[in-house]
């Protein structure tokens, strides 16, 4: 494998965590225009909501089956397409049924397209013998923030959603098509060979600190987006238009927070990096839980997001290591409990937050937070540099 081959295929791969950031983004901040459009009750609504995290597990589950028999690049290849079909799809039709199926198309590809993104980054990770997984994931954060600053521009202007999405999957379909052609897996075709052969190779019980860890984390992120604004308005009294401003804040801090973090772990090593950002993140929700008034529950939005960013791109950097021969399917699994902790997160706190305080719910969040730290050995060797006793020697210094 070339050094060139490694850098076009970490910029396509780059390439296509953006594209997804773009597309989630779009989808989920235009939720209420989705809800008018089709005439779906507020009753209904968290069916729809509760279908694409769970469609997207069974993605993933499917995915682990079927890059026994042919390659994640290949997946991520056809599924890409797809998930932003399906985006246009929602924002095209008219009945129920529309919707139904645009939404279950979305959450199948996307688990699908987690799985095989994530697989092809920790792959190109230990062909690189460094930290460069948090780079992949500031795409998707920098993506997300685009995809949320369209969908402004839509409601801004009061587009239809067919109008809003058209010119974007008229743009970002062909890139990711042609993005396709450079991706690169970090596998000799013998290991690609000796890891589709591994069927059956992963302990679930060594697994299950990530799992853990991976469900805390969108516990904390799936809080943000989806209280954030509640919170300032309802809590801190603050003004509807300073309630937007958290979520934005909070995705800013967290591709900042990404675009550095891979020198963070090749400086520290991802124990102590994953141990800093969950101390970080749990300090902000007792910031925000003690907060007298909205600027300093900004505050604490902003440590969150600097916290929380690191851990996600970490956990996937960890099963890799972890089941070095068998990677892929490691990774598969850990992605479902992705959408775990999305499907957690937000009933969680709303339930708290109705049934005792919207104060006393965000540190439930923190304490999950906190219980990182418990697993955070899990997250070595110390420090992250692949040259440890399971792991292969660096085989290029590329990009």
């Amino acid at each position: 494998m070339t050094d060139a081959g490694l850098r076009y295929g970490r910029a396509s791969l780059g390439l296509s965590f953006g594209v997804q950031g773009v597309a989630f983004a779009l989808l989920v901040t235009r939720i209420p225009a989705l809800q008018d459009q089709y005439g779906i009750s507020d009753g209904l609504l968290p069916v729809f909501l509760a279908a694409v995290p769970i469609l997207a597990g069974a993605g993933s589950v499917a995915t682990e089956k079927l890059v026994a028999r042919v390659r994640p690049s290949v997946v991520l290849r056809w599924v890409q397409p797809l998930v932003l079909l399906a985006l246009l799809g929602a924002g095209a039709g008219r009945e129920m049924w529309h919707v139904a199926v645009a939404l279950g198309l979305f959450g199948l590809s996307v688990g699908a397209l987690d799985a095989s993104m994530n697989m092809l980054g920790v792959s190109l990770q230990r062909a690189y013998g460094r930290s460069i997984m948090l780079g992949f994931h500031a795409a998707y954060s920098l993506g997300g923030i685009a995809g949320a600053s369209l969908a402004w521009v839509g409601a801004r202007y009061d587009m239809s959603l067919l109008a809003s999405y058209l010119p974007v999957v008229a743009v970002l379909l062909p890139a990711a098509l042609i993005g396709s052609r450079w991706y690169t897996e970090g596998k000799s075709p013998q290991e690609a060979e000796a890891a589709a052969g591994a069927g059956g190779g992963i302990s679930f019980k060594l697994l299950l600190p990530l799992c853990l860890v991976m469900s805390f984390a969108y516990i904390g992120d799936s809080t943000v987006s989806n209280w954030s604004a509640k919170y300032l308005l309802d809590v801190l009294g603050s003004s509807e238009q300073l309630a937007t401003v958290p979520y934005n804040v909070y995705m800013v801090t967290t591709l900042l927070g990404r675009t550095v973090g891979d020198l963070g772990v090749r400086r520290f090593g991802a124990v102590a990096v994953v141990r800093g950002g969950s101390l970080l993140a749990a300090g902000g929700f007792v910031v925000v839980a003690m907060a007298p008034g909205a600027w300093v529950g900004m505050l604490g939005f902003t440590m969150l997001g600097f916290g929380l960013c690191v851990i996600v791109p970490q956990t996937f950097a960890a099963a890799g290591r972890m089941f070095p021969g068998n990677s892929d399917a490691a990774v598969a699994r850990l992605n479902i409990f992705n959408y775990v902790g999305f499907l957690v997160g937000s009933p969680l706190v709303g339930a708290l937050g109705d049934a005792w305080s919207y104060r006393g719910a965000m540190l439930v969040p923190m304490v999950l937070v906190l219980a990182t730290l418990v697993y955070a050995r899990s997250f070595g060797p110390e420090p992250a540099r692949y040259g440890g006793g399971h792991e292969r020697p660096r085989t290029a210094d590329v990009g």
